[in-house]
């Protein structure tokens, strides 16, 4: 009896056309200062309109779910809470090469999931030409809802920070249109 299969069913290929820029926002909200990138990513949604070109997604702590989301983009735009030993507020932006060999000393289980999603991606020649890492160093990770001030208190410049870059990028946003001052 000879067994065989094909390769290529065990590939994720995407069903429709993938948006060539994904805004990713990661984190745990029962983590405080951990789910900054899911609440930067709520104020985006609520705040703008984005062109097609460009989507904007709550990954939370998908883990290796989010592959499918990320496979071949051109921009891949990561909003997290980063651990790099910086005083807490520092807001960081990482780049292209410097994003990998940052997860990979990572202890947060979404981190891991985005390393190990970005190396699969590689293998497979799907990766994102360019990655951009948007973060803040944050305060408090302990159980609980509320961010601490320090980092609530950025989020302004975080959701600035990304639209510079999707500016940078070629992107134009507008404001949310149906939203009231």
């Amino acid at each position: 009896m000879q067994l065989s299969y094909e390769v290529a069913d065990y590939l994720f290929v995407p069903d429709e056309e993938v948006s060539p820029v994904l805004v990713l926002g990661l984190g745990n909200i029962l983590l405080q200062d951990e789910g900054i990138g899911v609440r930067v990513i709520e104020r985006l949604k609520q705040d703008y309109e984005f062109p097609a070109d460009v989507e904007v997604l709550d990954g939370g702590t998908a883990g290796m779910a989010l592959y499918e989301h990320i496979i071949d983009r051109q921009h891949l735009i990561v909003v997290d809470a980063v651990k790099t030993g910086r005083s807490p507020g520092t807001l960081v932006t990482l780049s292209n090469d410097e994003v990998p060999a940052f997860f990979r000393n990572k202890v947060s289980p979404h981190q891991l999931a985005l390393s190990d999603i970005l190396a699969a991606l590689q293998i497979a020649g799907n990766s994102p030409p360019q990655i951009t890492v948007i973060g803040i160093e944050p305060l408090n990770l302990d159980t609980g809802l509320d961010m601490s001030d320090t980092v609530r208190n950025q989020i302004d410049t975080l959701v600035n920070m990304v639209l510079k870059h999707l500016g940078h990028l070629g992107y134009v946003v507008h404001k949310n249109s149906s939203r009231h001052s």
